[in-house]
């Protein structure tokens, strides 16, 4: 595949995935990454059916299909079919669930089991959507709180049937009409479609494989059943990094990457949005999944900020090393950085947006507000000291909302004297000034005026 990378970055990216491969006995393997849209790099080792895999081979991609489950319900949410603070008795009555809601169930912190009653489920044939719901009794919550994480697989079955409910048609067929269709994914199936890979699991202690069984998941299938190819999951990464075509709002799919719920360990590394993963590593702000069922292995991770994703696929059940996707991407980032654009001055700024900037005090703080190349205001402690800090978007009005940070969704308002000159912000009640708490603006309490200690 042709690439922009460098030839010493491709051979640290290949050892590092032929390491894998090789020490971790892995049938087959294969990895990319994704820069500003496009795979810059991709490789495979092992084989399916005596050849190399190809960006066209059909993997199981597990629980990166509960991403697909999640952006339905999303999509439900914005045409008003439903809100997230709905409970699940109004759409699914009569489980032991019932009082929670869309959204609990979504981000992993419902309190539901993690695996439905019965045999394995990811080994053996599945049941009815009707079978489903009526196992959720009682014994199918755990005693934790309602706002803590826990990962659970029947949370997506259930979600997976209310998008059925809702939209008159199996979830699957949804899928392939509001998702699948618009971003040309077009070898992602519920069941495998050739060429494609078969599930192993390898020996502990010899080089001999075993068959996996791929059976239908049922109602289960929302879960973790898909079949995907290197391709399509390049092209459902840029979805995560905000290229959503017409399936989403950019904006919605920002708000599924803000955590829910944390996996709250030594120190946050992992948690839950809205149907997405998330992981912080060196730094990123990771968004995406990791898919795991018998006989396959995968992930996918973007990286909005910077605008890159790994993806990476394995027929084997257990092996593949957790950190292969972020070592691809720290490959990446030392290997063969960005190089930054030239700066340039911007020829269509608003000269009006220069009275705005510079300092502002909140109290006797020091604030700046700048204008950014693309017209938003941002706005952060001066001093290069760290604090609050948010972007600001135009609403077209004289007001701007706030798009991140301790203000995202507020609204910043300009005061002025009664010469027309910007005096204050007014930023959700607090005043902002051009000196500390300068007398000639609406400082909530007055200003007597400052003065020595003790006088």
């Amino acid at each position: 595949m042709v690439t922009s990378l460098l030839p010493s970055t491709q051979r640290v990216l290949l050892r590092r995935l032929a390491v894998e491969q090789s020490e971790n006995r892995v049938p087959s393997l294969i990895a990319g990454l994704v820069r500003d849209g496009e795979t810059v790099w991709f490789d495979s080792r092992g084989q399916v059916n005596e050849a190399p895999s190809t960006t066209d081979t059909q993997y199981r991609i597990g629980s990166i299909t509960k991403t697909f489950v999640g952006v339905l319900v999303m999509r439900l949410r914005d045409e008003g079919r439903l809100d997230l603070a709905d409970k699940l008795d109004e759409y699914l009555p009569g489980t032991s669930l019932g009082n929670r809601s869309i959204g609990e169930i979504l981000s992993q912190c419902s309190g539901l089991t993690a695996e439905p009653a019965g045999q394995w489920w990811e080994r053996t044939p599945g049941g009815s959507p009707e079978e489903l719901l009526a196992s959720i009794d009682d014994g199918a919550l755990r005693p934790t709180p309602r706002h803590q994480f826990h990962y659970s697989n029947v949370g997506f079955g259930i979600l997976g049937e209310l998008v059925a409910r809702l939209r008159g048609a199996p979830w699957h067929e949804v899928m392939e009409r509001e998702i699948l269709r618009p971003l040309g994914m077009r070898r992602t199936t519920l069941s495998p479609v050739a060429p494609h890979a078969e599930g192993f699991a390898v020996h502990p202690w010899a080089d001999v494989v075993l068959p996996e069984p791929a059976e239908d998941a049922g109602a289960m299938a929302p879960a973790g059943q898909l079949w995907s190819t290197y391709d399509d999951m390049a092209r459902w990464a840029r979805f995560v990094l905000g290229d959503t075509g017409e399936v989403l709002h950019p904006d919605t799919v920002a708000e599924m990457r803000v955590p829910g719920s944390v996996d709250d360990g030594p120190e946050w590394r992992s948690g839950y949005g809205l149907g997405f993963q998330l992981l912080r590593h060196n730094g990123r702000r990771l968004a995406g999944h990791s898919g795991s069922m018998p006989g396959f292995l995968a992930s996918v991770w973007a990286d909005p900020a910077e605008n890159e994703a790994v993806i990476f696929m394995a027929n084997t059940t257990a092996g593949v090393t957790g950190a292969l996707g972020t070592d691809l991407l720290d490959a990446l980032a030392e290997h063969d950085p960005r190089i930054p654009e030239p700066w340039i001055p911007r020829p269509d700024m608003d000269m009006g947006l220069l009275e705005l900037t510079g300092e502002w005090y909140w109290g006797p703080s020091p604030h700046v507000l700048r204008v950014l190349s693309n017209g938003l205001l941002d706005l952060r402690l001066g001093h290069g000291r760290r604090g609050r800090a948010s972007r600001f978007r135009p609403n077209g009005d004289g007001t701007w909302t706030g798009l991140d940070g301790y203000y995202a969704g507020e609204i910043l308002r300009i005061g002025r004297d009664a010469d027309g000159m910007p005096n204050h912000l007014n930023l959700n009640t607090f005043i902002f000034t051009r000196t500390p708490y300068a007398s000639d603006a609406p400082v909530p309490g007055g200003v007597a005026g400052w003065r020595p200690a003790g006088s």
